[in-house]
This record gives structure tokens, sequence and C-alpha cells, in this order.
């Protein structure tokens, strides 16, 4: 059997890299400018209430959102007051269910921050807001706050 010889230098050739880390910043900063963080579409009209005494959110990392009013989309929906969990319609008894996987998704030393805002149209009925503090209730998800919009409170004469 013969054998192989390389004819010619052993030097192989170097790729220049000295541009790298400016096409790797310049993907992150495009990947950071176009990414969307994802947000809950609302499917329920709300127009919350008026208060005087409001206070404004220092973590919001550790509030979670559930909306209640009626539908966007009666012809789809129907026209009663909904309960909206994420991006779903659910029943208030499902609610100990969603605490917890919302839950699972904080780190656990802000798992004791965990805070409920309910964003309820001014318009709706209690019972369904008394059905979803219940349903918290036995979640164990104690810290409820009520979204409101800041200004003055009308007084019927």
């Amino acid at each position: 059997m013969a054998k192989f010889k390389k004819s010619g230098s052993s030097d192989s050739q170097n790729i220049n890299t000295a541009s790298l880390p400016d096409i790797v910043f310049m993907l992150l900063f495009f990947f950071m400018v176009v990414t969307k963080m994802k947000d809950d579409e609302i499917k329920v009209k709300i127009s919350v209430p008026v208060a005087t005494e409001v206070t404004t959110l220092e973590n919001k990392q550790v509030v979670t959102y559930l909306y209640i009013g009626k539908p966007k989309q009666p012809e789809i929906f129907g026209t009663s007051t909904r309960l909206q969990l994420n991006d779903a319609f659910k029943d208030p008894r499902s609610i100990p269910v969603w605490v917890e996987e919302e839950k699972k998704r904080l780190p656990s030393n802000l798992v004791p921050l965990f805070t409920v805002s309910i964003k309820a149209d001014r318009d709706i009925k209690m019972g369904i807001v008394q059905d979803v503090k219940q349903g918290l209730r036995e979640a164990n998800a104690l810290k409820i706050i009520y979204s409101t919009n800041k200004g003055m409170v009308k007084t019927k004469d």
C-alpha cells in the first residue's frame, strides 16, 4: 500500500474574528428591540372606578391580574359578566388552580409577596366579585388589591 504525503506547507488559514463581537451585539440588540413581552389580551370591557385614596405599586413583579366585565365580543361570548384569567374566560371555581400556576412562575423568595389585582368594571354586580374573593380565599391568596383611577368621587345629592 502506498503512503500518501501532503504536499505544500502545513500552515492553516486563520479566520479573522475581529468583527465577531460587533455582530453578536448587533444581533442581541436586534432581538431585544423586536421581541415583545407577552401581555394578556383583555377580552372584557373595563371602565375602572374612581377613588380618592390611591397608591401605586412598587413591585409589579409579584402582581397578577384578573379581569371582570362584559365581553368585548358579545356575539361570540355572550353579554353576561365574565371572569378572565390570563387569556381565557374561566369560572370562579377555577381560581385556586390558576393561583397555584401563577405562584409557580414566581421565584420562591417572592411567593409570600404574591398579590392579585382585580380589574373590574364599575358597573358589574358584586356577586361575581364575592365569588372571586371566595376562590382567592380557598387558594390562600389573601393579598388583594383593586385597580382604580385617581380622581374625585362624585356623590349623589
